[in-house]
């Protein structure tokens, strides 16, 4: 049988094996090779082979002339190229899917389209986020970005069609917003490594496919077009954002020349509104009595709040409009003029344009800010009473209204083409360009009452997470009332950002394939080169009333002045937080005539300007493992990758806050990855696998950068307390890979035509593992003070950056399965359910537990349990389908005050989506769908808690965030021919 189409694999790892994990492995490939050594040609049945996993780009030894035959793959596990048949449908997805993953040499999950131009769900990160191992991190209601078995999305690569991508953040993760879900025909999610493919990631691998024309026996037009709105409504009238958008796509793929000469041609465009409902407690404290704030830590009394009673210390309340348009074209040309030459030509592009306006209102009710409470209630809680209803005086409110606006660009080609000599030899050259570019430009201004005057408040804040209810006495709607102004005294009107990023990566790679003996089919032996480079600049302005002075030595905080009436747009609603509304007004008019600004970058923003440039030249050996032992057939791959990275930073170079040059550093570093994939049909279509890797994932891009920056600053309270101290924090060009040893265990049983059962246990040891360190007595003589008002105490303070230490530990458990109702009875011919279930347990390392304060004991991004559940039903032209995620809570890590690593805790997360279709099956009208969908059907909230610090070391943890984005409906018309 020819195994030419069996996955490429990954090698034996040159790493000490616990024994059980060494033993299974040396006891398949002893068995493997004694059967071999006994019949050189044993007969052996095997499922039908899709073409599998590794090369850059799908690519065909042989193209078929005509539609009887097709087209023949040999190196991607792509669900784009699955026998040649178009899918259509939610059961021919999940039957393509589940072909994918029974074919493939490695430990996989596959998504496969519904149809040309549509996967089963609104985006490619949803149909992820449902993936067994697999959870998601709402942005702006969204799932965007993707974890894998519990790490961060950094940890996880991404490629198009085998090609790592550029990414518009500062990290690696990529946000899979900037691919349209239409022009997207299959997801590979590689769970074990492949030695053969290149950029993959530490916890996994994500290869995104497009279509192959050749694929097809003849040609394809497919259009959909739907509206989009949200229940929300519109939050900010005057914005120019609303509450109905649009998605729209077009497909056109066809063959030419007897079936030689293929073209896939297609463009998505959305158009996408986003209102989002915001509130935040900034801080909870205890104020007086023998337990608070004035007995402890020496605060000032605060007036009419009861003794050692737990209150709320601040607020925003916030409404957020969006409106997101994204434009992609996809486009490939495949071209296979005889069994022997086969190219294909990869080009991607898209525009993704934001524009968003946040309104609201803020003020903070510390101690020190001099309120005043009164008629304050309490409900009873543990270890505190907390304050949740009363009234506030003497608040000093500000009403923030911020516009940002943001233009990315994304362009990926590649160029594939491979010559087969027919003879078991093949060769294969692949060149690859990626970029991405990133324009951010964001403004705020502040304004409240005339002469920095007082405000009251009722207020009924909830004690669980939920939106408070606020009863101002002062109409914040009514222009006439506010004005421009600085009313809490921060030293200036406003802020304006400029950001520019561009990511860049070139890339080529060269391999053979031969035939083996043994107990192998094949070897690839292959090459690539990689050349990334990332810089990024910012530049900071603040903004200044007109007639106010230009910097903080002239400027007069109580100035003020009218919002000019032609800057006026509407009013912000806030009434689900009490509040009638705010003023809204157009905040890039307002600045550019009652405002001027000058440039505020200090030492800290410089910082944020620098690049970082990766060369990585790696060499790998691939052999695919084709054989049985005692009639059971046995496949998989071996294989080692050589990874040599030159990593080198540039970054500006300051003395205090004035520029005065660059500076430059780096390192280099050889990695070798040895992995391992086997599989053994044991029983008609039940599958065991087993996968051992030593695996690697570069940190964070802005980890590697040189630039750092310091200050000095007054400590409060403490043993430390009236002390002027330096601290600081900074990137590591010196910094080393992520570096773990993986093993992985599956079980995998098929029956009917999309039922399945699948059971999975894995555990990954991480070797190496990157944390931010904070050292306490770093030396600060060679930084210069920019504070000409403070003189430090000593030249000795607290530097935080990242660094290489010791690793921890993952492992868990993945159970999934699928049902079709007609195998339980014909009644339910047309019914199916999928589920799956992860429980995942994590260790930090403890050199990172141990320096960082607080700091939690599980990896940051992994959710202990994440389940799915999707029931369908599909017959007779009608389809419905209803499918729910859950993740449980998890710690997600922020940046604290003075750039100090901090946590907060995203609680559990659940949200259900609903999908319904009738399409025209036969008649004038065949081809012709319409498309109901409404996601986040239960208007599923975003809540974070925070674990506040309290006199005595006592802490408490309580609400932080709470957002609301609504439901998203959408309907429309897919119309195929």
């Amino acid at each position: 049988m020819n195994r030419s189409h069996l996955p490429r694999g990954t090698a034996a790892p040159a790493v000490r094996l616990r024994p059980l994990v060494a033993a299974c492995a040396m006891a398949l490939l002893m068995a493997a090779g004694a059967a071999a050594a006994q019949d050189s040609s044993p007969a052996q049945t095997q499922p039908a082979q899709v073409p599998t996993t590794s090369k850059p780009a799908d690519v065909n030894a042989k193209t078929a002339k005509d539609q009887k035959a097709a087209p023949k793959g040999t190196t991607t596990d792509s669900v784009s190229n699955l026998d040649a048949v178009v899918v259509t449908g939610i059961q021919a997805s999940i039957q393509n899917s589940l072909k994918a993953k029974q074919n493939s040499g490695n430990i996989i999950e596959a998504i496969s389209a519904e149809d040309i131009g549509k996967l089963p769900d609104s985006s490619i990160a949803e149909s992820l986020a449902r993936v067994p191992g697999l959870a998601t991190q709402r942005v702006d209601g969204r799932a965007n970005q993707i974890s894998i078995r519990g790490l961060a999305p950094d940890f996880a690569g991404t490629l198009l069609n085998g090609r790592e991508q550029a990414t518009i953040g500062e990290n690696r993760g990529v946000d899979y917003d900037q691919y349209p879900s239409e022009l997207i025909s299959g997801v590979a999610v590689y769970k074990t490594p492949d030695a053969a493919l290149i950029g993959q990631g530490l916890s996994g691998t994500v290869d995104l496919h497009t279509i192959r024309p050749l694929d097809l026996p003849k040609r394809a037009i497919a259009v959909n077009l739907r509206g989009e709105t949200t229940d929300n409504g519109n939050l900010n009238h005057g914005s120019g954002v609303g509450d109905v958008g649009h998605r729209a796509s077009f497909s056109y793929i066809d063959q030419y020349f007897d079936h030689t000469l293929g073209l896939a041609v297609g463009f998505a465009q959305l158009d996408s509104p986003i209102q989002e409902k915001q509130y935040q407690a900034w801080w909870w404290s205890l104020n007086n009595g023998s337990q608070g704030a004035e007995t402890n830590w020496g605060a000032p009394h605060t007036p009419g709040m009861p003794d050692n009673v737990l209150s709320q210390e601040g607020m925003q309340l916030r409404s957020k409009s969006e409106n997101q348009l994204r434009n992609g074209l996809m486009t490939v040309l495949e071209w296979a003029p005889d069994d022997h030459y086969h190219s294909t030509l990869d080009l991607y592009y898209s525009t993704f344009d934001s524009k968003t306006n946040v309104n609201g209102l803020q003020w903070s009710s510390s101690p020190y800010d001099n309120v005043s409470y009164s008629n304050v209630g309490l409900e009873p809680s543990l270890p505190y009473p907390i304050a949740t209803t009363g009234h506030i005086d003497g608040l000093k409110a500000i009403m923030q209204n911020e516009h940002t606006r943001e233009k990315d660009n994304l362009f990926a080609a590649g160029w594939n083409n491979q010559y087969d000599f027919g003879n078991g030899w093949m060769i294969n050259a692949d060149a690859s360009y990626s970029m991405a570019k990133k324009r951010l430009h964001d403004a705020y201004l502040f304004a409240g009452l005339p002469g920095q005057a007082t405000s009251s408040t009722d207020y009924a804040t909830p004690q669980h997470e939920h939106f408070p209810d606020f009863r101002p006495g002062t109409d914040w709607a009514d222009p006439s009332v506010v004005q421009f102004t600085d009313p809490n005294n921060y030293g200036y009107n406003g802020r304006a950002e400029y950001d520019k990023q561009k990511d860049t990566i070139r890339a080529f790679r060269l391999e053979v394939t031969h035939p083996v003996g043994w107990i192998f089919s094949d070897a690839t032996l292959g090459a690539n080169y990689s050349d990334r480079r990332k810089t990024k600049s910012a530049d900071v302005f603040f903004a200044w009333l007109n007639g106010n002075g230009s910097d903080a030595d002239t400027y007069v905080p109580g100035y003020g002045a009218a919002i000019d009436p032609s800057f006026l747009t509407g009013i912000t609603d806030l009434s689900y937080g009490g509040f009638p509304g705010v003023v809204n007004y157009n905040v890039n008019e307002a600045l550019g005539s009652q405002f001027y600004l000058t440039q505020r970058n200090g030492q800290a923003d410089w910082s944020r300007n620098y690049s970082v440039r990766e060369k990585v030249p790696v060499v790998y050996l691939k052999l695919n493992i084709d054989t049985n032992a005692g009639g059971i057939p046995i496949g998989g791959n071996m294989g080692i990758q050589a990874v040599r990275t030159d990593q080198s930073s540039v970054a500006l170079q300051t003395n205090g806050d004035t520029l005065v040059g660059r500076i430059s550093d780096g390192t280099r570093y050889t990695k070798v990855l040895p992995s391992l994939n086997l599989w053994a049909e044991i029983g008609e279509k039940q599958y065991l696998r087993f996968g051992l890797a030593k695996t690697m994932a570069r940190g964070r891009i802005d980890d590697e950068k040189v630039a750092t920056s310091a200050g000095v600053a007054q400590i409060e309270d403490g043993p430390a307390a009236g002390q002027v101290l330096w601290s600081g924090s900074g990137g590591n060009p010196h910094l080393k890979p992520y570096i773990a040893v993986g093993a992985d265990l599956s079980w995998e049983k098929y029956f009917g035509d999309a039922s399945y059962v699948a059971a999975a246990v894995f555990n990954k040891n991480l070797l190496n593992y990157i944390y931010n360190e904070t050292v306490l007595d770093y030396d600060f003589s060679n930084y210069v003070n920019d504070n000409p008002t403070l003189t430090p105490t000593s030249t000795r303070g607290s530097f935080t950056t990242p660094q290489n230490g010791t690793g921890g530990k993952i492992k868990g458990l993945e159970l999934q399965g699928g049902i079709e109702g007609k195998m339980i009875s014909s009644w339910l011919d047309g019914f199916g359910a999928q589920g799956n279930f992860t429980l995942t347990n994590s260790t930090l390392p403890t050199s990172a537990v141990s320096t960082i304060p607080g700091g939690p004991s599980t990896l940051p991004g992994l959710s202990r349990k994440v389940a799915n559940l999707a029931v369908y039903y599909e017959n007779h032209g009608w389809s419905f389908r209803v499918a729910e995620r859950y993740r449980s809570s998890f710690t997600g890590e922020a940046v604290a005050l003075f750039d100090q690593l901090g946590y907060t805790t995203v609680l559990a997360d659940k949200q259900t989506d609903f999908q319904a279709g009738y399409e025209f099956e036969e008649g004038r009208y065949t081809g012709l769908a319409f498309l109901l969908q409404v996601n986040n059907l239960t208007d599923s909230p975003e809540k974070t808690v925070q674990t506040a610090g309290l006199p005595n070391n006592v802490k408490v943890q309580r609400p932080l965030d709470f957002k609301t984005f609504g439901r998203t409906i959408m309907f429309g018309v897919n119309y195929k021919m």
